[in-house]
């Protein structure tokens, strides 16, 4: 079956539904069945956890670098001071994520409306 096998108007949110549904929930399903077998402390569940902590920074790293939307006017000094602001705040404060994501959205807010007046 492909995407424009049917022509109904809702065929493709469907479609996408379902592909997405098996894409993702079919390695969720894999991984709660794997993961209570392995270790924590083996290689390769330090390799997965490497991998997924590298693809988060690498996400973070392209949004401060090449932004879209509104973020895209700020300059790159501002989105870096604010994120390593927001880092500090996320050790200072007992390695709170929400905080860290909080400052570090204070501090750009802030830095864009400064700018703006």
């Amino acid at each position: 079956m492909t995407f424009d096998a049917l022509d109904v108007w809702w065929w493709p949110y469907v479609f996408i539904l379902v592909a997405g549904w098996l894409a993702t929930d079919s390695w969720r399903f894999l991984g709660v069945y794997l993961g209570g077998r392995i270790s924590e402390e083996s290689d390769a569940l330090v390799f997965v956890r490497c991998v997924a902590t590298a693809l988060v920074a690498a996400v973070i790293a392209n949004l401060i670098v090449n932004p879209n939307g509104p973020l895209a006017d700020t300059t790159l000094e501002l989105r870096v001071f604010s994120a390593i602001v927001g880092f500090f705040a996320f050790l200072w404060f007992g390695k709170r994520v929400l905080v860290g994501i909080f400052v570090t959205e204070a501090v750009l807010i802030a830095g864009m409306i400064l700018a703006a007046g």
